[in-house]
């Protein structure tokens, strides 16, 4: 017992009490996959992998065959107190070696201590210079509040129970977003590349990513819609950077960093409002946008200033969705695909659609309200997601300290 840290704990019932982890279980000594089982075939194993955020692969070997509770060791992930930092797994599995498996004692539900450590505020226990861990001797500390293990059982039952109903609608709204992010790109893909007019007749582009295209539609060498920009020595303009989920925004530096790199901004380039910027070793991944007002970007970006008969908003479009990426990696260069680099010259060779521009601007005001829509839908589910995690955490806080009486 260690009566200084059961402050941290609410206060139990009589017959409760507060039992350090170390005494209510034994650490065992999770380990890395051998190389033999990690250079595997892309065969699917049989046995699960555990790692901090749960079962991440399936490999060929396993190293324990019981029932354990996994808690991970970096501190991380336990700041957001919505989200399962425990987990309970029966059978045969192997273990990472950033977990701690325990193997609980007798007169201890390991359901119950699973339900616990997911239920405990780590503040007080993690440490580290570098990064936040938690080690084993902070986690033996911990202490559960241990009701007998009858109770245990019951409590562990109904938490059981309850949160397994709360997972189920949780992956339910996941999947809905997962559903509203599909509809989203294939309308988009849709509307850059065949327009808003389904009965429109078509013709063969004659570019094997793309198909058919509608039959007024031209196309075009990006060489005759783009230049290459190559400005510098602008320090005074807002940083802006390339991401993959968002192209191109604003980037936000501590005061520290924006003094320890504002020298080398003299070398940056001048990408100026509606210039395409783009990432030539990410660009196969879809690390490409459209500038939002005039900024700074790295020199080993490529800016490529729109001459006119393409609308820089259509072809922020169009140079995101999943075909013209796959495009762009055929023209890229590299020994391995991880390393391909998009650079001008293959750029500039990417032949794509030119509708007229009243119909560009009328396809991306189109995508604008309709990917809105989706946009609305999504937040709704969003926000449902949250209030469902955070019922989950509360009802195992409330459980597992003994303040639902049913169970007791």
């Amino acid at each position: 017992m260690i009566p200084e840290r059961e402050s941290l704990l609410p206060k139990l019932s009589q017959h409760w009490r507060a039992t350090p982890v170390r005494y209510a279980s034994v650490c065992l000594d999770g380990k890395r996959i051998p190389l033999n089982i990690e250079e595997r075939s892309n065969r699917r194993g049989d046995y699960p992998y555990w790692g901090a955020n749960g079962v991440v692969d399936y490999v060929d070997g396993y190293l324990f065959d019981e029932s354990l509770v996994l808690l991970g060791e970096d501190g991380a992930p336990f700041f957001d107190k919505n989200k399962p930092v425990a987990f309970f797994a029966t059978g045969k599995i192997w273990v990472n070696n950033h977990m701690h498996v325990l193997r609980v004692n007798s007169g201890f539900d390991p359901r119950f201590v699973t339900h616990c450590l997911n239920a405990t505020d780590y503040g007080p226990w993690i440490e580290g210079s570098t990064r936040d861990k938690l080690t084993q001797d902070k986690m033996g500390g911990i202490p559960l509040p241990t009701p007998p293990i009858r109770e245990q059982r019951a409590i562990a039952d109904y938490l059981d129970r309850e949160t397994a109903r709360l997972d189920a609608l949780v992956a339910a709204k996941e999947r809905l977003l997962e559903l509203l992010a599909e509809k989203r790109r294939a309308l988009i893909t849709r509307a850059v590349t065949c327009g808003l007019n389904p009965d429109a007749p078509l013709r063969d582009s004659g570019i094997s990513w793309l198909g058919q295209i509608p039959a007024h539609w031209e196309i075009r060498r990006l060489a005759w819609l783009f230049r290459d920009r190559d400005e510098r020595s602008e320090p005074g303009l807002p940083l802006l950077e390339v991401s993959i989920n968002s192209g191109v925004v604003v980037r936000e530096f501590s005061d520290d960093r924006i003094e320890s790199t504002a020298e080398d901004f003299n070398t940056y380039k001048v990408a100026h409002k509606g210039d395409v910027v783009f990432n030539k070793m990410r660009m196969w991944q879809g690390a490409v946008g459209v500038a939002p007002e005039d900024g700074l970007v790295s020199p080993d970006y490529t800016v490529a200033a729109p001459v006119g008969m393409l609308l820089p908003e259509y072809a922020g479009l169009l140079f995101r969705t999943e075909m013209f990426s796959a495009e762009c990696a055929r023209y890229s260069h590299g020994i391995v695909w991880d390393r391909l680099r998009l650079y001008w010259e293959g750029f500039r060779d990417i032949v794509v659609p030119l509708p007229p521009p009243a119909e560009q601007r009328a396809i991306v005001a189109h995508i604008s309200a309709e990917t809105a829509k989706l946009a609305a839908l999504g937040q709704v589910a969003e926000r449902t997601t949250g209030l469902l995690k955070e019922r989950r955490a509360a009802l195992i806080a409330a459980a597992v300290t003994g303040k639902i009486k049913s169970l007791s």
